[in-house]
């Protein structure tokens, strides 16, 4: 059985492998089939919540991982709204979450897409991410937790899907409120057609919902419980994306002139530091987040919430990198997000034993 887990799961990384190089042979930007954050900051610039130029547009990849989730949820009787574990705490998170990838300019995912194409900061990135996530994991190991989650109405599990549809209607109809970043002003400009980018999207969300894929919970099981299934996904995304671009001569090995990438290895590595220790605290990567948002899970909305409200934050007061490197701004939000993740876990962890003492 769990053989044949693994194999799914190989066969699901392939293909979302290869999904994502198309997509930039397609017109996304480079190195960047998917990535959760950079997609969220794009759609929360086209919403008006941040007022960067060069990052605007409604990612319909985003709207198709949502859709794709629901789908295959309720079609195999999975769809079960659920919510109201500490959603203050997971808003926090998320928002600091959505910090740390700005400061490095990526998701997990988007690292991983990065190694690829041969972009060796993110190597800086993925060292950085593995010790968030072990530091998350040292706060597991004591006891760390939320508070439960409780079952709820279905229209609150389908109140998020139906935003994702609003903003597909948003995207065609491109009323005089939405932005769109200007051709050749920005990644913001850069996109696949959008029917390809939804189909994109629901393909990996409808994949990502069966296999649970999940680069946290691959790295956190295999350290808890020597479980390499999660981590196989992963792993098979990387090698997929790695044999296309080399077929595709979209291979540039080295740390100097990625795209979309800076070269400072401390704040690449303390950005990635933030992402794996907030989202271990939370259960899972921004793109499970993405995918249990679609099962109905409304804890993961609010961090998805936070991830916009994060997006938001770092294009209006100057917090997110850019090819020129990290700002002032950008590593003091890092450094306050660290510290107030520190806070959350011990709080957490010396309420769980509290309560296992009475």
């Amino acid at each position: 059985m769990i053989k044949n887990e693994k194999i799914v799961i190989v066969i699901a990384g392939i293909i979302i492998g290869i999904i994502s190089v198309t997509l930039v042979l397609l017109g996304n930007p480079a190195n960047m089939g998917f990535c959760i954050a950079c997609f969220v900051r794009d759609t929360a610039g086209a919403l008006g919540l941040h007022r960067a130029n060069a990052v605007q547009y409604i990612r319909p990849e985003i709207i198709g991982l949502v859709l794709g989730s629901c789908l295959m949820a309720l079609s195999k009787k999975e769809f079960s709204p659920r919510g109201g574990s500490s959603p203050l705490t997971r808003f926090i998170l998320g928002f600091f979450v959505m910090i740390g990838a700005l400061m490095f300019l990526g998701c997990p995912f988007r690292m991983i897409l990065r190694l690829a194409g041969g972009d060796l900061n993110a190597l800086v990135g993925l060292v950085g991410f593995i010790c968030g996530i072990l530091a998350g994991i040292f706060f597991l190991n004591r006891g760390y937790t939320l508070k439960r989650t409780y079952s709820l109405p279905k229209i609150e599990g389908v109140i998020f899907p139906v935003i994702q549809i609003v903003f597909l209607s948003l995207l065609l109809a491109a009323p005089a409120f939405i932005y769109f970043t200007e051709a050749g002003a920005g990644p913001g400009a850069k996109h696949a057609a959008i029917a390809i980018s939804l189909a994109a999207g629901i393909l990996v969300g409808i994949l990502a919902q069966r296999t649970r894929l999940c680069m946290v919970g691959g790295i956190r099981d295999l350290v808890l419980f020597r479980e390499w299934k999660l981590l196989l996904g992963f792993l098979a995304i990387l090698a997929s994306a790695f044999v296309m671009n080399t077929a595709t001569g979209n291979l540039s090995v080295g740390f100097a002139n990625q795209p979309i990438a800076h070269t400072d290895g401390l704040w690449n590595f303390l950005g990635m530091l933030t992402v794996g220790f907030g989202s271990t605290l939370l259960g899972g990567c921004p793109l499970r987040q993405m995918i249990l948002a679609g099962e109905g899970n409304t804890d993961s909305v609010i961090t998805v919430i936070g991830l916009f409200a994060g997006a938001a934050f770092a294009h209006n007061f100057s917090l997110a990198s850019s090819a020129k490197g990290p700002t002032t701004n950008g590593m003091i939000a890092v450094a306050i997000g660290l510290v107030v993740m520190l806070i959350i876990a011990v709080v957490n962890t010396r309420k769980a034993a509290a309560t296992v003492n009475n």
